[in-house]
């Protein structure tokens, strides 16, 4: 079985299991106690927290070890708005945040709070310029994620971090995804990240606030941690999470170089050998590992399950994959097609017949999954209507865009098809589809039920 869902969860580094199980049976102990056994294990604890510090680039003073990553984001966000909560009350956020940051961003603005999203382009990176433009004399906090999560692209924190410092704002950076490729660039004031997403255990995260910052801590108080993180330590997963960082950052630089050549492999290929499928993410700035594309006319889930079946664990945005049947936020900001969403994520250590072989598997397995919902194979016969209306209601993706690419030539150049859909991932995916096969998007309006998505043939 391949596994290529590292952006999600790393297998646990060999470094850290054994980092693990040593300090079991010396980091057990009280690290606030002044006897031998709280000696032991506080020398661990500073130890691991000297480490993780040299690989972000900060004071050990600086870092506190957190209960997860998602546990340092919302200490983190809650943190340093309550600490410039005389600066005002408007946080700033980029619409591809990690579902942490944007859950944070919605629990302010419920608390009274104002939050601008700044928006991305289709390869999903923030405009500097327009971010800075979102700052504002109440500005408290500013949040940008290092690299995107589900499409890879790396966000330019340094132009960032520079418009906030001179405007007088911290700049929070998620940098789960980054980490383990090395420190974050830019004069950034906070920063997060997960211990599982570079081969540490679950359950650690780390958060960083640079001397200067200002934070208030929103728990009850605690001792630990310079009070930042509560409860007793768990010195044992804190030891490995540092020992694996370390370990990976030592591999960083010849596996990138490699791995980058191995999506790029799939960058160039996916397109070639899938009728109708998008790279999505910048094609440059963007993680060595991971790669991200959109299949037209297929479910998400189905794709998964027959690549699952083939021997690949893969990830997907698609909304058909989600209990909320809505499409990921994150392709949805960028404006590109949801449905068949495919992201691949390479642990260091893959060998290109594996990738070779994932290629060799895909597109027999769309063909499928196409064949299954009766997705267009070829051109249909035109008829003298010049406008016809496909009712899709009660379909989910990809069934209405299906239903729209069957029709499209039965309508001469400049007619029209008005799809009713009551499906959410309509509205992203019909506008991505008529980009791919230039078609001109009319609009939406309301209907009776759901909406009318209106398409003129230019093709």
């Amino acid at each position: 079985m391949a596994y290529f869902d590292v952006a999600s969860s790393v297998p646990l580094h060999p470094v850290a299991r054994q980092a693990l199980v040593a300090s079991l049976d010396e980091g057990w102990a009280d690290p606030a106690r002044l006897y031998r056994e709280g000696r032991r294990a506080r020398l661990l604890l500073d130890a691991a927290r000297e480490a993780a510090a040299e690989a972000v680039g900060c004071r050990p003073d600086e870092l506190v070890f957190t209960s997860s990553g998602t546990r340092a984001v919302h200490s983190g966000v809650a943190g340093a708005l309550a600490g410039r909560r005389r600066a005002g009350r408007h946080l700033i956020v980029s619409a591809v945040e990690h579902s942490s940051v944007l859950h944070s961003a919605a629990a302010h603005e419920a608390g009274g709070g104002t939050v601008t999203e700044v928006p991305v382009d289709r390869g999903g990176a923030v405009d500097p310029g327009v971010f800075a433009a979102a700052l504002r004399e109440d500005t408290a906090l500013a949040c940008l994620q290092s690299a995107n999560h589900e499409v890879g692209t790396e966000q330019p924190v340094a132009e960032v971090a520079a418009a906030c410092r001179a405007a007088g704002v911290p700049l929070l950076v998620d940098a789960a995804q980054s980490l383990l490729w090395g420190p974050v660039g830019g004069d950034w004031s906070l920063l997060t990240g997960s211990a599982h997403k570079w081969g540490g255990p679950a359950g650690v995260g780390l958060l960083v606030v640079r001397k200067g910052v200002r934070f208030a801590g929103q728990d009850p108080a605690d001792e630990r941690e310079s009070g930042r993180a509560a409860g007793f330590e768990n010195i044992p997963a804190v030891v490995a999470a540092a020992a694996s960082l370390r370990a990976v950052r030592a591999e960083a630089a010849a596996e990138g170089v490699r791995l980058r050549e191995l999506t790029e492999r799939i960058r160039a290929r996916v397109p070639a050998l899938v009728p109708d499928a998008e790279v999505v993410g910048d094609p440059v700035r963007r993680l060595p590992h991971l790669v991200t594309f959109s299949c037209l006319y297929v479910d998400g889930e189905s794709l998964l399950h027959e690549l699952d079946r083939a021997g690949f664990s893969v990830s997907s945005g698609s909304s058909c994959t989600s209990s909320t049947l809505t499409p990921s936020h994150v392709l949805k900001a960028m404006g590109v097609l949801s449905e068949g969403n495919v992201r691949v994520s390479l642990p260091m250590g893959t060998e290109a017949a594996e990738v070779e072989r994932f290629l060799d598997v895909l597109p027999g397995a769309v063909a499928g999954v196409r064949e299954q919902l009766g997705a267009p194979v070829g051109p249909r016969p035109r008829t003298e209507g010049a406008a016809l209306v496909v009712d899709a209601l009660g379909k989910r993706c990809p069934l209405p865009v299906i239903e729209l690419a069957k029709v499209i030539g039965d309508v001469p150049l400049g007619g029209t098809v008005t799809v009713l859909a009551d499906d959410e991932a309509a509205r992203l995916d019909i506008p991505a589809w008529c980009e791919m096969r230039e078609q001109e998007y009319v609009g939406e309006r309301p209907a009776d039920r759901g909406s009318a998505y209106v398409v003129r043939r230019r093709s």
